[in-house]
């Protein structure tokens, strides 16, 4: 069966499969115009042979985590490159569009259960893990979302630092503006945009080891009184704010959630407000979130396409202002948290062990190849009430990110950025 299944999908670099200690069979030729990529794994026995034949999906990153799966020739990288070069045959085979229409049915059960308990335990799972852990392979301001890396080369520092600068410019964010942060993650970006400008930001998180560090480095830094975190769930938020954003949390909301979410984007946003959506997404026809990444990272996540998204919008009443699409600027920054992971892999094995390693260096590799490969991408949307929030033409990000630039190599400490309050309303 699993020979079969690789004859077919295996059209692109060579796989040599070990099983026991013996030759299983060699795949596919280095042939194509891709450059060679020739990768050899070792599986346990003949139960491991049976489990990757019946669910591939799930069980490659379940085998590797476990041990049973190991390689022989290459890096983990490399086979999961391969197995991406691959996966468009991989779909298009006769079992997995029956495991698609089985998982699609099933996600819609229960991302309708996608409640505030259930939300909070979902976040506690992956984000209430050892705030050390995440030190040792972020960059300095602990930002857990893709970076925008505005030009090749850039550090991963740089390349955050970037992203936190393209989201003040498309928020526009200007002097005495109350902000709120939907999954305010450590609290870098909002105090990021309390030193740009903001005059009170609010983050709200479900992560109470989150909320901590957040709050103590407010206070660190001197923000106290103008940064507040709260343990809260987004739908329970009363006030109004000028500008809204929201970075890497959609991927938490549920399908089911959609309407809900911008709802109430709507009514928490004053009506010259600007909100900005960062999110993971799709580019094809929406499926189903990887049962290994449900089970052991992301339990209740799920990566929309914009054909799901959009109508929520419209439905709320709202502009769709901007939409940017990022490619690669995750893959990029998944390929530097890996790499990080791995010169720490000892250090973050003291805390927990070598299981928890391959897990995590599985995760890390596989979601990277998926936006390389597999047809992930980011996408920003720019929300706004009024027709007129924000300029018509897109110069501006450019112009307010230059300032932000500027302003930090003179190493000017104050909270407004070179950029006209009344831009937006006179060009419009």
């Amino acid at each position: 069966m699993l020979k079969r299944l690789l004859v077919k999908i295996i059209q692109v670099g060579e796989l040599t499969i070990r099983c026991g200690g013996r030759l299983y069979g060699a795949f596919g030729t280095n042939s194509s115009n891709e450059p060679p990529l020739n990768v050899t794994i070792h599986l346990t026995d003949k139960r491991s042979l049976w489990k990757l034949a019946l669910n591939p999906d799930f069980q490659v990153g379940e085998l590797y985590m476990h041990g049973d799966l190991t390689i022989e020739h290459g890096t983990l990288q490399d086979f999961l490159e391969l197995c991406g070069r691959n996966q468009a045959a991989f779909e298009q085979t006769h079992r997995n569009k029956i495991w698609r229409k089985i998982a699609n049915a099933w996600m819609r059960l229960v991302q309708g259960r996608n409640s505030r308990r259930r939300s909070r335990q979902n976040v506690a799972h992956h984000y209430d893990l050892s705030n050390t852990l995440y030190r040792l392979f972020l960059d300095e301001d602990m930002q857990y979302s893709c970076a925008y890396f505005r030009q090749p080369g850039l550090s991963l520092d740089d390349a955050q630092r970037a992203k936190k600068e393209h989201i003040a410019a498309k928020l526009l964010l200007e002097d005495g503006q109350r902000v709120l942060d939907i999954g305010s993650g450590w609290g870098g970006l909002a105090m990021a945009m309390a030193r740009q400008g903001a005059g009170h930001v609010t983050g709200v998180t479900l992560s109470s080891e989150q909320l901590g560090v957040a709050s103590q480095r407010a206070q660190e830094n001197g923000l106290a009184d103008r940064v507040e975190f709260r343990l809260q769930d987004y739908r329970d938020v009363q006030e109004q704010f000028d500008r809204i954003v929201s970075v890497g949390m959609f991927e938490h909301v549920g399908a089911e959630q959609y309407g809900t979410f911008f709802e109430t984007v709507a009514r928490l946003l004053t009506n010259d407000g600007v909100a900005l959506l960062h999110s993971i997404g799709q580019k094809g026809v929406p499926g189903p979130t990887n049962a290994w990444i449900r089970k052991y990272i992301f339990p209740g996540g799920y990566i929309p396409s914009l054909s799901e998204v959009i109508p929520h919008i419209e439905k709320a009443g709202l502009w769709i202002t901007d939409i940017e699409i990022l490619r690669f600027h995750y893959a990029d920054t998944l390929q530097a948290w890996l790499d990080r992971f791995t010169a720490k892999r000892e250090e973050i094995k003291k805390i927990y062990d070598e299981t928890f390693c391959r897990m995590w260096e599985f995760y890390l590799a596989a979601c990277e190849m998926s936006f390389r490969h597999g047809g992930l991408m980011v996408f920003q949307i720019q929300i706004a009430k009024a027709i007129d929030a924000v300029p018509r033409t897109r110069e501006y990000i450019d112009s307010y990110e230059t300032s932000l630039r500027r302003r930090e190599a003179s190493g000017d400490q104050r909270n407004v950025v070179d950029f006209p309050a009344t831009a937006h309303k006179s060009s419009a």
